[in-house]
């Protein structure tokens, strides 16, 4: 692999601090799935002795995290005294109910695997209600189709196919070395979730199932499902333990854009709507023995291909991130005009992994990561797009040696004896319409990159995130008036953090705002502070963020221990004070969700904000000539206005750096 991808991607779907504990045991009490959902995914082979090899998620003490907590919320607070009512309230929580709770955390953390991973499965994403899109789901966009291989959409999806499914047989062989080092091996526990698998609509929570151990793998597995103008197909990408090379996969692909001269009802739809509405079409839809049939073949694919009849242009990364993140959209759902996506309706959005190719050759991926987040598939994707720009590569495209393979076989879905669900369809087009339309996104590409931040001696991250945090604190100086949409800065903001090196673990909260940044963005806004003054505190933001980072990175973060002690609360207790504290609930509500990803084989990649008033902010920072920033809100919110902020915030922070050292600034240039 020529690049590494370095990626956390976990969008917290809901603001923790808001959800009452016992409500959340009540729903988790009366799901249908089986109390062994998860395990009965089979491990990858040269992965299953990480569960003994690998140290167990710890718990912080609790002395430690309650004071980090108090230094957390100490930037965020309006005024002193709103400070000293939340560090009273975490005093009196430390001291009265706190301790019990330790205890019985401490209890489960010896009595389980891993302590967290029932609660944050559920808590985080399956009890989650809203639809999977856009507050759930992510996207990659690749790289263009190599010169060495053919330019057709057939041949651009069967590249993406085959690749993809060797890196399938490479995964469930046991070829596919560990993440991170040989001396500090990741865990890989959540890559058998990526194929052979997809997330179930349930109420009042989902679940994932995974047939990757089906006892007959030549016959129930090795399909791809392909949806072309609504219809499904299912093309047989394996046959006999042997990935069908291009030039098959070509004529495959071929054949399925031939026979698509008609639209055929949008069933891909449902699976956008909110999670009640959908598991509730679910049920209707599988009514019918046919239709239970296709859906069962859907969900044990290895993942889906949809052949997406638009036409993103391939120079406005807008344009191609929105058709990723949401499909292309017209006007109105009836008057979107020929060869256009209807939003997501040739889509299956359960599904973990899910690659579009548009009719002009663009392609991404489209990822739902409810049980698992997006440093596999960013690593899946960078090794298949890494292999397909090697002329070496055996991409299959001789026909001479051809595996003889099944034609795709259509998977018409019988929906005359359910005359609601078109209905249904109807009423989910509109929605997922509304719904995209709803959304705005915005792009940056800062005129320099790592190379010249790291000639500063400092950190990409860390200098990315203090210019995110200048921009929206000039963002919000001008649109937070009292009856303004932006939050008063500063505010909660969330970086992921990966808690991989602990067996099954996934993200912990880096809480971006501290008293150092603060300090620093005030520098800048303060006439009076000189040069020296605001490259003084800059470092020492910097120096501030690394080790909240790296405490995140070693489980000693606020949040998951916070929501753990929530949770264990015994029924029928008062909820503790502390967590209806105003101050509390705002250091814990994502106004701005950011995470940071590298593949030198992606174009775009982004999700949306989490709560209304807030901003999802994807960031780049491998590049060694440009930061990338992708931003996305609700339509309502100044969005054009913070990219414009961020560029700006990006362009005074390399003239601090640029007019303190004239080395330093010929580097940036």
């Amino acid at each position: 692999m020529s690049s590494s991808p370095s990626l956390v991607i976990s969008c917290p779907a809901t603001t923790t601090s808001t959800m009452r504990p016992l409500a959340f045991r009540r729903a988790m009490s009366t799901s249908v799935r089986p109390a062994d959902w998860k395990s009965l995914a089979p491990q990858i082979p040269n992965f299953a002795s990480q569960k003994n090899s690998l140290p167990r998620l710890p718990i912080p003490p609790l002395a430690r995290t309650l004071d980090r907590l108090k230094t957390s919320l100490r930037p965020l607070a309006r005024s002193d005294d709103e400070y000293r009512t939340v560090a009273r309230k975490i005093d009196e929580f430390g001291s009265g109910i706190a301790p019990l709770l330790q205890k019985k955390l401490e209890q489960r953390q010896q009595n389980t695997v891993h302590w967290l991973e029932e609660w944050w499965d559920d808590y985080s994403y399956l009890a989650y209600r809203d639809p999977v899109v856009v507050y759930v789901s992510y996207y990659y966009g690749f790289e263009p189709q190599p010169v060495h291989l053919p330019q057709t959409p057939a041949a651009r999806a069967a590249a993406i196919t085959r690749s993809a499914m060797l890196f399938r047989q490479s995964l469930r062989a046991g070829q596919v070395s560990p993440d991170g080092t040989p001396d500090n091996p990741l865990c890989m526990d959540t890559y058998r979730w990526m194929f052979d698998c997809c997330r179930i609509p349930g109420i009042p929570v989902d679940q994932s199932i995974s047939y990757a151990g089906s006892p007959n793998p030549d016959t129930d597995l090795g399909h791809v499902m392909v949806i072309r103008k609504n219809r499904f197909w299912k093309l047989k990408a394996e046959v006999d333990g042997n990935v069908l090379g291009m030039g098959e996969l070509i004529k495959q692909y071929q054949y399925i854009y031939d026979q698509s001269t008609t639209e055929y009802p949008a069933v891909g739809a449902l699976t956008a709507s909110d999670r009640d509405t959908w598991a509730k079409d679910f049920t209707l839809l599988a009514s019918v023995p046919l239709n239970a049939k296709h859906l069962h073949t859907v969900h044990s694919s290895a993942f889906v291909v949809s052949l997406d009849d638009s036409y993103p242009p391939p120079v406005n990364e807008v344009d191609v991130s929105r058709a990723l993140w949401h499909g292309v959209i017209g006007p109105t759902p009836s008057q979107t005009p020929l060869h256009i996506s209807r939003a997501l309706e040739s889509r299956y959005v359960d599904k973990p992994v899910q690659f579009v190719v548009f009719d002009n050759g663009i392609a991404g991926l489209m990822g739902e990561h409810s049980v698992m987040d997006g440093t596999p598939t960013a690593r899946m994707c960078d090794v298949i797009l890494t292999w397909l720009a090697d002329p070496n590569f055996d991409s299959g495209l001789s026909t001479t040696r051809a595996i003889q393979a099944p034609e795709p076989v259509p998977l018409d879905f019988d929906l005359s004896r359910i005359p609601a669900i078109q209905a249904s369809i109807t009423s989910a087009k509109d929605r997922l319409h509304a719904l995209a339309s709803a959304q705005a996104l915005s792009f940056v590409r800062t005129k320099y990159g790592k190379r010249a931040i790291k000639s500063c001696g400092v950190g990409p991250d860390g200098w990315a995130q203090l210019v995110i945090q200048l921009a929206y604190s000039r963002l919000a100086a001008r649109e937070a008036s009292p009856k303004g949409k932006v939050t008063p800065w500063p505010v909660g903001a969330y970086e992921a953090a990966s808690t991989r090196r602990f067996f099954k673990g996934r993200t912990e909260t880096i809480r971006v705002v501290t008293n150092e940044a603060v300090d620093w963005v005030r520098s800048m806004e303060d006439p009076t502070s000189d040069k020296e003054q605001r490259l003084s505190l800059f470092k020492k933001a910097v120096t501030r963020h690394g080790v909240v980072a790296r405490e995140a990175g070693m489980a000693e973060g606020v949040d998951r221990h916070m929501l753990g002690l929530k949770l264990s609360l015994p029924p029928s207790t008062p909820l503790p004070e502390l967590y209806s504290d105003p101050l509390y609930i705002r250091g814990s509500r994502w106004t701005l969700s950011t995470s940071a990803i590298f593949s030198s084989r992606f174009r775009e990649y982004g999700w949306g904000a989490v709560v209304p008033e807030g901003f999802g902010v994807a960031y780049v920072t491998g590049f060694d000539d440009f930061l990338q920033f992708t931003i996305t809100s609700r339509a309502e919110m100044p969005n054009a206005e913070f990219a414009k902020e961020i560029e700006r915030a990006a362009e005074d922070t390399y003239r601090l750096f640029a007019e303190a050292d004239l080395t330093v600034g010929r580097a940036m240039l």
